[in-house]
């Protein structure tokens, strides 16, 4: 089984941007799954608003890549495919919705996050996002 979600990835002062969800261990990218009849774009942008009040800006959204991993406190052998994107938000960044904890991680800190959050933690370094110690906001 495949899941198939969308995720924001954001850096902070050369740090990525991660969430925990109520009730969980390692820490999520912001996003989630697709609503039917959504676009990426329109999953992403409603996702971010629900898990951090801030809206992303449509026209500065654009594509990091695709990720595939098994999926984080699923069965075995479920997987997940999260489509990343990037884009400029405006308002600030507050927990909300399921969201615990907004926390900003660097690259030597991939353990934090679940399998999915650590391959797009790569994609954000190959994109010369990252580079830091994990700050909470």
């Amino acid at each position: 089984m495949m899941l198939d979600v969308v995720a924001w990835v954001h850096a902070v002062d050369g740090r990525m941007l991660a969430v925990r969800a109520r009730g969980r261990d390692l820490l999520y990218l912001p996003g989630g799954k697709r609503e039917p009849g959504e676009d990426d774009l329109t999953a992403v942008s409603r996702e971010v608003r629900e898990e951090l009040g801030v809206e992303l800006t449509p026209a500065s959204v654009r594509p990091l890549g695709v990720v595939e991993a098994p999926a984080h406190d699923q069965p075995d052998g479920v997987r997940v495919r999260m489509a990343c994107f990037a884009g400029v938000h405006t308002g600030l960044l507050a927990p909300s919705g399921e969201v615990d904890e907004v926390v900003l991680v660097g690259p030597d800190e991939r353990e934090l996050l679940a399998p999915a959050g650590r391959l797009a933690l790569d994609l954000a370094e190959r994109h010369h996002l990252l580079g830091g110690p994990a700050t909470t906001l």
